[in-house]
């Protein structure tokens, strides 16, 4: 990090009996004699604001099913997640489609909650119904997730950022400090859980971590979600839910409208009525971790969808009613950090159907890499680069961080290449994922034990507890 002290080693300096004081104003000054692109900032003491069992950092898919599952198993559960609501890329994000979600547990609770709600869309290509993907209203994940947090007795806290990551000097992550409109706070706990989607705590911890490709960063593009209004028989007419040749129908149309969009198969998913759920863009080579680039490719990408949308309406016919009712508050990021566990998921594991004995989830999405660059998606926006993914393991070792213990990952963050991540990344494995980290951490704080330590037929038995438990919940609701 671009600073000239240590704040690890501060921190590690620290005892457990120190009191740590408010946070107040801090006047600070560029020191003398230092060079002139840095900035010393003062040490300042931070309240402890909260100790528990687990720590969940992030609220999307991975860390609200992490949370619910950590809850359930009896630990004291602290989710803090950036923006405000829970859901991540569910709903901040606007997602609106849950991939490879048929699977026991929170998934199937999840989406059949809202069905109860009437608050699903099903995929009307498949002979019956299948649960496996589903399009779903945004506002009412939004609800529901925020209803069954609570249930748990789960302390969320929204629009608090994770800002630093302190370890003892046995390399065990004891400490996680925020920053929100409280100020600068810390939290403790026996174990801490990743979902943050980009890995940040991983990172912040001082893990060992891959992005992209390679060193030379041929990384997934961004895109961001949109919704729109336009008559209903044009959206149902184009939706992807009722014909995979509805892209190209799509990208045609805009090409009649006079406008090429980033992303060769610009995807509609109708929610019903006039209002459908929109991916039409692309946005190359940006690092999630560069502030200034995501900034730079959301304005990009929000001006593309306003565009997109008024050059639809100048068609007429179906579209002359559309409009941008509303853009994500954070852009869709496929590629993001991976953290290094104590398993790395290759390709070869897809492509083999591995099989794990501390096997927490199966997936069965296909190598899904979005084109690299404007060029390559004019030939093809998405690819498995010629690898063949069959249902596959995916262990609980690679859901605990190799350099710093106390710490699980769940999500797309976990260990994994990337093409074993274009895979493993789609949010039912994501839940799925959480539902594991979850339990682990619960019964690693309740034992005392370190994750790495604890006999996966405790994990195993706990989880399928819980996972039966949500199905008979399920059933009577």
């Amino acid at each position: 990090m671009n600073q000239l002290f240590d704040r690890r080693a501060f921190f590690n300096t620290l005892t457990g009996a120190v009191t740590f004081a408010g946070v107040g104003a801090h006047c600070s000054t560029v020191q003398s004699g230092t060079a002139s692109d840095r900035y010393q900032e003062p040490t300042r003491q931070i309240p402890i604001a909260g100790r528990f069992d687990v720590v969940v950092c992030g609220g999307g898919p991975a860390g609200v099913s992490a949370a619910i599952a950590a809850a359930r198993s009896g630990a004291s559960v602290k989710l803090i997640e950036l923006h405000g609501c829970l859901g991540g890329v569910w709903t901040s994000g606007m997602l609106s489609y849950v991939i490879d979600a048929e699977k026991p547990g929170f998934n199937t609770e999840l989406v059949t909650k809202l069905e109860a709600m009437e608050a699903t869309t099903y995929d009307q290509r498949k002979p019956k119904v299948s649960k496996k993907n589903y399009v779903y209203d945004i506002e009412a994940m939004k609800f529901l997730l925020e209803e069954l947090c609570q249930k748990e007795k789960i302390q969320i806290q929204l629009h608090t950022r994770i800002v630093g990551a302190y370890k003892n000097d046995a390399g065990r992550l004891e400490t996680v400090v925020t920053e929100s409109k409280s100020g600068r706070e810390a939290w403790q706990a026996d174990v801490f859980i990743d979902a943050t989607g980009d890995g940040d705590l991983g990172s912040l911890a001082g893990c060992e971590w891959e992005f992209g490709r390679d060193k030379d960063c041929p990384c997934q593009p961004m895109s961001l979600m949109g919704v729109i209004t336009a008559t209903p028989d044009v959206l149902a007419d184009f939706a992807n839910t009722a014909s995979t040749k509805n892209k190209d129908r799509l990208f045609k149309e805009m090409a009649k409208a006079g406008y090429e969009p980033t992303y060769a198969k610009p995807t509609l998913w109708h929610m019903g009525g006039a209002t459908a759920a929109v991916m039409f863009n692309h946005e190359y080579s940006v690092k999630p971790y560069d502030a200034v680039a995501v900034t730079e490719a959301t304005i990009r990408a929000r001006r593309e969808l306003f565009l997109m949308c008024k050059s639809l309406r100048n068609l007429g016919g179906g579209w002359s009613e559309t409009r941008l009712v509303t853009t994500a508050e954070q852009i869709g990021i496929r590629d993001g950090r991976r953290i290094k566990g104590r398993y790395f998921v290759t390709v070869d594991d897809l492509i083999k159907g591995a099989r794990h004995e501390d096997a927490i989830c199966r997936a069965t999405f296909s190598v899904d890499v979005h084109a690299a660059t404007r060029d390559s998606n004019r030939k093809a926006a998405y690819s498995g680069h010629g690898y063949k993914a069959v249902p596959y393991d995916i262990p609980l070792r690679a859901l605990i961080a190799k350099d710093v213990d106390g710490l699980l990952m769940a999500g797309r963050c976990i260990s994994g290449d990337f093409f074993a991540h274009a895979s493993y990344r789609v949010t039912g494995n994501a839940v799925a994922m959480g539902e594991a980290a979850g339990v682990t951490a619960a019964i690693s704080a309740k034992k005392k034990q370190l994750p790495q330590q604890l006999e996966f037929a405790l994990i195993n038995k706990e989880l399928n507890r819980i996972r039966k438990n949500a199905s008979v919940s399920t059933n009577h609701s």
